[in-house]
C-alpha cells in the first residue's frame, strides 16, 4: 500500500486547489483508513449505491469542500451519475503512478510510462522536489527524461550540452559517479539515444571514454564530413565548450587523454606549421608549431608579419597560458632580428645617433630584455635554444660590437662630451625642475631608478599613458661621463659645478658630497626639497605620504633595482628580471603619488647598461693597460686618474672636456668593450658612452581629470543579411590602431533569438598595432545549434559582446541582423 502521509499530502494538495476531490478506490485499500486521514474542515461522503443522492449534495453546497470516497468497482458510461462531475473535477487516485502524476502535474497520460520505468528515480524525495522545481507547462516525455537527468548529473539545464558538460567535467576528474547514476536510474540509453541523435555519435557499447575520442578525432579535422551539417551541432557544443571559461580547464585535460589515444603527435609530425596555426585543441601542436616557428624565425626564413599572424592565432589554442612566454620570445626575436637586418651601414653624427637611438634603434634592445626574460622564465626553454643562440650572436655580434663600432666612429669627432640633440644631464633641475616650482606654489616628485635605461622607460611611460586619465610623455638627457652611479645621482641635483674624486666617490657638487640619501638630501634642503628611499615611500600609509608632500616643495625619490642586481657577479643575470619590477613598482609609486595629491612627477636615471645573456668573446677586452702619472680608479668601464696616457684603444677626457671642474683625466673603453677585472661580472656594465649607456630617459607625469581609456572600435563588415547553411562566416575590421589610451579588445560572436543562443561563441581578440588597416581584418565562422532548426525563415540577431571586468560576464556592444533561410530536416530534440 502506498504511505498513507503520502496518500494525505496529496489529498490537501488536491483540495487546496479545488472545492471537490473525487477518490476512486477500486481495491478498496483506503476503506479503513478514510476516518483516520487528517484533512480539516473537508465534508467525506462515502458513495454506497446514492450517487444521485450524493450528486444532488454537491450541487446544492456550494460552499463547503467535499471528498467524495469510491471504493470496489465504479459503474461505467451512463451508468456513472457522478461521470459529469468527476469529468469536471477530475479524478484522484492513490496508486504510486497516479499520485506522482497529480503531484507533478504532469496531467499527459503519456507520462504514467515514464514514471513507470523510472519508479527508481522517483523514491528519493530530494530527486523528485529537484524535478518539481524545474518542470514546466508543454513538457513532453523526452524533456521529462532530460530533465531527470539534468537532476542527476547536476547541470545548470536540460539541454544536451547542458548534461554533456557535467559529464565531461566528471571524466577529466577521472570520475564516473554521474554517468553511473544515468545507468542505475535507466536513463542511459536515452542519453546515449540523444548523442546518436543531435551529435550522430553512435556505438554499439558507448562510453565516455569513447565519446571523447570520437569528439575529438573530429575536432582535429574541424568536423569535416560528406553530408553537409552531419556534425554541426556537436562543433557548436565543442566550440561552446572549449570557449567558455568554466570548461577550458577540463576540455584540455580531455584533450590530453585524447592525443595520446589519438596519437596526434606523429599525425602532425610531417606536417607544416602553417597548416596546423588554426588547430587549437592539441598541446602537441603547439609543440610543433613552437619548435618549426622559432627554427623559421632562427634562419628568417618567415617574415615578423607572418609571425605576429601565427602567434595571433595561437592565442586561442588551449594551451595558450602553458606556451605563452615561449610565443613571446619567439615574436620579440623576430621582430629584433628585423630590425638588426635593417640597420644602416654607418652613423653620420652623434646628433643622428642620439635621435635614433630615441626613435628607432632603441627597439632593439628593448626586444632583446623581452626576449630573454620571457625565455629564461619560460616552463621550457630547450624549444628555443637554437632561436636564443642565433638572437644572442646578433645582438650582441652585429648590433652591440659591430653597430656599436660605427657608434664610435661618430663619436671620434668630438673634443668634449656634449651634443646640439641633447641637453646634459647635468641640466636636469634646471630644465626640468625648476620650471616646476619657480613660482614656489607648484611641487615637483623626482623619482630617480638607478640602472633604468631609455627602452626600460620606454615601456614604463607607454604603461603609465595606459592607465586612465594619467599621461606620460618621455624625453631624454646625454648621460654624464663616466656614467656611472655617483656621478649620475649628483648630476640630477641642483648645483653650479661637479667635481669628480679621483677615486670615484664622493662625487662634489658645489664642493659638497653626493653619495647617500643623507648628503643628497642636506643639498636639496637648500631648495625645499627632500630625499627618500623608493621602500619608504611603500610603506608609507596614504596619510603620512600625504603630509610628507605637504611640508616640501620638491621630493627625490631614490629607486634601485636594476643596478643592484646587474652591479654583482651573482645577480647580473636576473637584471632584466629586476627590469620587470622596476616597471611594477615605479607604476606603483606614481600611484602612490598622484593618490597623495602630486601632479607634477619627474623620473629619470642615473644611466644606462649594458648586457648580454652570454659570456664575452675575448675580442670584446681592451688588451692594454691603462696608463699615466696616477691611475686612480679602474673598472670594467672607466678609468680616473691624472695625465692619463692617450691610447687607441680609450676615448680621453679631461674634467673640463667632461663639463666637470677639477683636474681629473677619464679614459673610457672604445664601443662597448671591457677592461679585464678579476672577480667582476661580464655580462652587465655601464660607464663607458654607449647609445645604451648615455641616452638617459626622462619621464614627465601628469593626471588628468577625465577618463581618456577606451577599447579599440570594432565593426561587423555584413554582406549578407541571410543564413543559408548551418554556418554563418563574418568578417569583423578593426577601426584603429591599438594605442596606449586605445586598448586591445576581445570579443565574443554569437546568434540569438531572443535570449536563447543558436550557435557557438567564437572569442577574437582584436590588439593590431598596425596602421594599415588591410592588416585589422578578422574573419569567423558561426555554426548553428540544434536550437537554430525551430527558428527557420526568423530574424536572428548577431551580438558582438566584450567581457564586463573583474567578472565571468559579457555584455553586448553591437549588432547585426540576419534571417534565417535554410532548406533542411529537423534534428530530433533531447
Amino acid at each position: 500500500m502506498t504511505n498513507l502521509n503520502s496518500v494525505q499530502d496529496a489529498l490537501q494538495r488536491s483540495l487546496a486547489a479545488q472545492r471537490i476531490v473525487f477518490w476512486h478506490d477500486p481495491a478498496c485499500e483506503y476503506v479503513d483508513d478514510l476516518d483516520t486521514l487528517d484533512l480539516g474542515a473537508v465534508n467525506v461522503i462515502r458513495v454506497q449505491r446514492d450517487e444521485f443522492g450524493v450528486k444532488s449534495a454537491l450541487l446544492a453546497d456550494h460552499v463547503s469542500k467535499h471528498l467524495v470516497y469510491r471504493s470496489s468497482d465504479i459503474p461505467h458510461g451512463t451508468a456513472n451519475w457522478l461521470l459529469d462531475l468527476e469529468l469536471a473535477y477530475g479524478v484522484f487516485t492513490a496508486d504510486k503512478t497516479s499520485m506522482l502524476q497529480q503531484e507533478l502535474g504532469l496531467n499527459d497520460p503519456a507520462m504514467a510510462s515514464v514514471i513507470e520505468q523510472h519508479q527508481m528515480f522517483f523514491a528519493a524525495n530530494n530527486r523528485k522536489q529537484a524535478l518539481e522545481k524545474l518542470l514546466s507547462d508543454g513538457d513532453d516525455a523526452a524533456r521529462l527524461r532530460a530533465k531527470m537527468c539534468q537532476v542527476l548529473v547536476k547541470a545548470s539545464g536540460h539541454q544536451l550540452t547542458d548534461i554533456v558538460r557535467e559529464l565531461l567535467v566528471e571524466n577529466a576528474a577521472g570520475k564516473s559517479t554521474k554517468i553511473d547514476d544515468l545507468v542505475a536510474f535507466d536513463l542511459d540509453q536515452f542519453f546515449w539515444d540523444g548523442l546518436a541523435s543531435i551529435y550522430r555519435y553512435s556505438n554499439t557499447t558507448p562510453t565516455i571514454d569513447d565519446f571523447v575520442l570520437w569528439m575529438f578525432s573530429r575536432a582535429i579535422e574541424d568536423f569535416a564530413s560528406t553530408t553537409p551539417d552531419e556534425f554541426r551541432n556537436i562543433r557548436s557544443d565543442f566550440n561552446t565548450l572549449r570557449y567558455d571559461v568554466r570548461t577550458q580547464g577540463v576540455m584540455t585535460t580531455l584533450a590530453s587523454h585524447a592525443a595520446d589515444a589519438l596519437d596526434v603527435q606523429s599525425k602532425v609530425e610531417n606536417r607544416d606549421y602553417r597548416e596546423l596555426a588554426t588547430i587549437t585543441i592539441f598541446e602537441e601542436i603547439d609543440r610543433k608549431v613552437i619548435v618549426d616557428l622559432a627554427a623559421a624565425v632562427a634562419t628568417q626564413s618567415v617574415t615578423h608579419r607572418e609571425v605576429a599572424d601565427i602567434i595571433r592565432q595561437r592565442q586561442h589554442s588551449l594551451w595558450s597560458a602553458k606556451y605563452a612566454k615561449l610565443y613571446e620570445a619567439i615574436q620579440s626575436a623576430s621582430e629584433l632580428l628585423a630590425a638588426i637586418a635593417a640597420l644602416p651601414n654607418a652613423i653620420a653624427t652623434v646628433a643622428i645617433g642620439l635621435e635614433n637611438y630615441q626613435s628607432d634603434w632603441f627597439r632593439m634592445d628593448q626586444h632583446y630584455r623581452r626576449f630573454t626574460y620571457a625565455h629564461q622564465t619560460a616552463d621550457f626553454q630547450q624549444p628555443l635554444g637554437t632561436l636564443k643562440a642565433e638572437v644572442d650572436k646578433q645582438y650582441a655580434n652585429t648590433y652591440l660590437y659591430h653597430f656599436g663600432g660605427l657608434w664610435q666612429q661618430a663619436l671620434e669627432s668630438m673634443s668634449e662630451w656634449k651634443s646640439p640633440a641633447l641637453a646634459s644631464q647635468t641640466k636636469f633641475f634646471d630644465r626640468y625642475v625648476a620650471p616646476l616650482v619657480k613660482d614656489r606654489r607648484t611641487k615637483a616628485v623626482v623619482i630617480i631608478s638607478d640602472g633604468m635605461r631609455y627602452e626600460i622607460a620606454e615601456q614604463l611611460a607607454s604603461m603609465i599613458r595606459s592607465e586612465d586619465r594619467f599621461d606620460a610623455s618621455l624625453s631624454a638627457l646625454l648621460g654624464s661621463l663616466p656614467s656611472y652611479t655617483q656621478l649620475g645621482m649628483a648630476s640630477l641635483l641642483p648645483h653650479s659645478s661637479l667635481e669628480l674624486n679621483p677615486t670615484g666617490l664622493p662625487v662634489l657638487a658645489d664642493g659638497k658630497p653626493t653619495n647617500g640619501t643623507a648628503n643628497r638630501d642636506k643639498i636639496l634642503q637648500a631648495v625645499k626639497g627632500h630625499a627618500i628611499t623608493a621602500e619608504e615611500v611603500l610603506a608609507m600609509q596614504g596619510n603620512e605620504l600625504r603630509e610628507l608632500y605637504k611640508k616640501h616643495q620638491i621630493v627625490y625619490v631614490y629607486h634601485d633595482r636594476i643596478d643592484a642586481a646587474g652591479d654583482k657577479a651573482p645577480t647580473e643575470r636576473t637584471v632584466f628580471e629586476a627590469a620587470e619590477d622596476t616597471l611594477r613598482e615605479l607604476l606603483q609609486l606614481v600611484k602612490k603619488w598622484t593618490n597623495a595629491n602630486a601632479t607634477n612627477i619627474l623620473i629619470t636615471a642615473d644611466h644606462g647598461f649594458l648586457y648580454q645573456d652570454i659570456p664575452l668573446e675575448q675580442a670584446y677586452y681592451v688588451s692594454e693597460t691603462p696608463q699615466g702619472d696616477a691611475v686612480t680608479k679602474t673598472t670594467r668601464r672607466y678609468v680616473l686618474g691624472r695625465s692619463l696616457k692617450p691610447s687607441p684603444s680609450f676615448m680621453t677626457l679631461t674634467s673640463a672636456q667632461a663639463g666637470l671642474v677639477g683636474d681629473v683625466d677619464i679614459q673610457i673603453p672604445k664601443s662597448i668593450h671591457r677592461i679585464p677585472q678579476p672577480g667582476a661580472g661580464t655580462r652587465y656594465v655601464h660607464g663607458g658612452a654607449s647609445l645604451q649607456e648615455i641616452v638617459v630617459p626622462v619621464i614627465t607625469v601628469n593626471k588628468k581629470r577625465k577618463s581618456d581609456v577606451r577599447p579599440v572600435n570594432v565593426d561587423l563588415m555584413q554582406e549578407t543579411d541571410k543564413i543559408t547553411t548551418g554556418q554563418l562566416a563574418v568578417k569583423l575590421v578593426q577601426r584603429e590602431a591599438v594605442t596606449d589610451k586605445i586598448q586591445p579588445r576581445q570579443v565574443r560572436l554569437g546568434l540569438y533569438v531572443g535570449d536563447t543562443l543558436v550557435s557557438d561563441q567564437p572569442v577574437l581578440t582584436f590588439d593590431s598595432a598596425s596602421d594599415d588597416q588591410r592588416d585589422r581584418y578578422q574573419k569567423a565562422v558561426l555554426y548553428l545549434s540544434q536550437d537554430a532548426d525551430q527558428y527557420n525563415n526568423r530574424p536572428v540577431e548577431l551580438r558582438l559582446e566584450e567581457p564586463i571586468p573583474n567578472t565571468t560576464r559579457w555584455k553586448s556592444f553591437s549588432k547585426g541582423h540576419y534571417k534565417i533561410n535554410r532548406s533542411f530536416t529537423t534534428d530530433f530534440d533531447f
